[in-house]
C-alpha cells in the first residue's frame, strides 16, 4: 500500500472517535498494553510530558514543544485531531513524521493491529511511541485524546502532568458534573511525579489535590502562582491561561535540570506557530474582509472567542458555523452572538450535524440564518456577501476550521 493507502484503511478498517464517536470509545487500556507489549515498550525509552484538560491542551502542548526546542532539545508531539493530513499528529521538532514510516509500521503491524481489533487512536498511539523510540527524541509532548485514566496515551509515566482546565465536553463519556470530568482526567495523575493544573475551579481543586495526596505527587496551580505572562504568536486571549500553565510547567522541569533560559521561554512562546507547524486557533485567514477561524468547539473554548469578537472593530459579523451530532448545543447558544449573519454547514466527518437540524434549533432561538451544503460553500456566500469593513469568523467544530485550512 502507499500513503493514501494506508491512511485510508486506518480510517475506514477500525473505529475511529473523531467519525463515529461512541462506537469508537474504548473503556480500558487492555489493547493499547497489549500494542506496546507487541512493539517493546517503546514508551519506555523516552523521556515525556503528559498534558490534559478540556481545553487548551493542544495550545499548551505546541507552547511546551516549541519552548523546548528553543532551549535545543529534540521534541517528540504528538496530539489530536489533526486539521488536514494525518503526520500532523507525530511531529519532532515541528517536522512531521515521514509516509514512509506510517507505511512501514502498518505494513510491520497489520496483523496485530487486526488480529486485536485495534481503534484508530490506539494504533495511532502506537505509531507516535515506535516513532519516538526510534528517533531517540530527548522529550515527548504527550497530548490526552480524550478524558485521561482510560485514554490510550495514559500508558506512560511521565516526568511531568499537566492539567490545563474542567470544562462540560464529551460529558457521555467522562461524567455531567465538574468533578467527574475532573477525577477521569485526574487519572493521568502518577505516583511521584509532579502535575501542574492550569486553572484553578472550586468544584474540582479538592479532586485534583486529594488524587496527587494519594500519589504523592506535588501539585502547583499554575494560576495562583504565575503573575508574569509573556507575548506569543498565538493570539487568542485565552491563551493567557495557557502561557501561565505553561510557564509554571517550564519552572518545574528546570527543578529537574531541564536547561531552559529566559530568553528560551520568550522566543519559544513568539515562535510557536514556526516551530511547530500549529494552526487553528485565532488563525487570521484573510483581509477585507478580515476572516479569522478558531477550533474552539465547546462553551467554555467558545465564551472566549465570542468575547474576542466583541473587541474587534467591524461593520458586520458574519459566522460560518457548523458543530458535530454529539455536541451539546443549550449552553453555546446562550453565548452565541445574536447581531450576525449565520451561515450554518455540516463538516463533513459522520459525526457532522445536519445544517438543517443546526438551523432549526439556532431559529427556535431567535437566531437567523442560511443553509449551505458544505463548508466551503458557507464560507464562499459569506464572503461575497461581506464588505470590506465586516467580519467573518468560521468555527464551532475542528473539522469546520480543517476544511479551509
Amino acid at each position: 500500500m502507499n500513503y493514501k493507502d494506508t491512511v485510508s484503511w486506518m480510517f475506514l478498517q477500525l473505529p475511529m472517535y473523531q467519525n463515529k464517536g461512541k462506537s469508537a470509545f474504548r473503556k480500558d487500556l487492555s489493547n493499547t498494553v497489549e500494542l506496546s507489549k507487541h512493539l517493546h515498550h517503546p514508551h519506555k525509552n523516552f523521556k515525556s510530558i503528559h498534558v490534559a484538560g478540556t481545553n487548551g491542551k493542544g495550545s499548551t502542548s505546541h507552547m511546551l514543544a516549541s519552548i523546548l526546542q528553543e532551549a535545543g532539545y529534540k521534541v517528540g508531539l504528538y496530539t489530536s485531531p489533526h486539521l488536514k493530513d494525518f503526520r500532523e499528529r507525530i511531529r519532532i521538532n515541528g517536522k512531521e513524521v515521514s509516509k514512509q514510516f506510517v507505511i512501514g509500521f502498518i505494513k510491520r503491524n497489520k496483523s496485530f493491529i487486526e488480529s486485536h481489533n485495534l481503534s484508530f487512536f490506539e494504533m495511532t498511539v502506537g505509531m507516535a511511541f515506535d516513532y519516538f523510540s526510534r528517533k531517540h527524541v530527548d522529550i515527548a509532548i504527550i497530548e490526552v485524546g480524550m478524558g485521561g485514566r482510560l485514554d490510550s496515551t495514559n500508558i506512560i509515566t511521565p516526568i511531568l502532568s499537566v492539567i490545563t482546565n474542567i470544562g462540560f465536553d464529551h460529558t457521555q463519556y467522562l461524567g455531567d458534573t465538574r468533578e467527574k470530568i475532573a477525577s477521569e482526567k485526574a487519572g493521568i495523575i502518577k505516583n511521584n511525579i509532579p502535575v501542574v493544573i492550569g486553572e484553578t475551579h472550586l468544584e474540582t481543586a479538592s479532586v485534583f489535590r486529594k488524587t496527587s495526596e494519594a500519589r504523592s505527587s506535588q501539585i502547583y496551580f499554575a494560576d495562583q502562582l504565575v503573575d508574569v505572562t509573556y507575548d506569543s504568536d498565538l493570539k487568542g486571549m485565552y491563551q493567557k491561561h495557557n502561557i501561565k500553565t505553561v510557564i509554571q510547567s517550564i519552572e518545574v522541569l528546570k527543578s529537574l535540570g531541564y536547561k531552559v533560559s529566559d530568553s528560551h521561554l520568550k522566543n519559544g512562546l513568539l515562535k510557536v506557530m514556526t516551530n511547530t507547524n500549529f494552526k487553528g486557533r485565532w488563525q487570521i485567514l484573510g483581509m477585507n474582509p478580515k476572516i479569522i477561524c478558531d477550533t474552539a468547539h465547546n462553551t467554555e473554548g467558545l465564551s472566549y472567542t465570542t468575547t474576542q469578537l466583541k473587541d474587534e472593530t467591524f461593520s458586520e459579523l458574519h459566522i460560518v458555523f457548523g458543530v458535530v451530532s454529539d455536541k451539546d448545543l443549550k449552553d453555546i447558544l446562550k453565548i452565541m452572538p445574536r447581531k450576525a449573519i449565520y451561515y450554518f454547514c455540516k463538516p463533513n466527518v459522520e459525526r457532522g450535524l445536519d445544517a438543517k437540524l443546526l438551523r432549526d434549533i439556532f431559529e427556535k432561538n431567535g437566531f437567523q440564518g442560511s443553509v449551505f451544503e458544505s463548508v466551503e460553500q458557507a464560507l464562499s456566500e459569506a464572503k461575497q456577501n461581506a464588505k470590506k469593513e465586516d467580519l467573518i469568523y468560521l468555527g464551532g467544530s475542528t473539522f469546520v476550521v480543517a476544511e479551509i485550512i
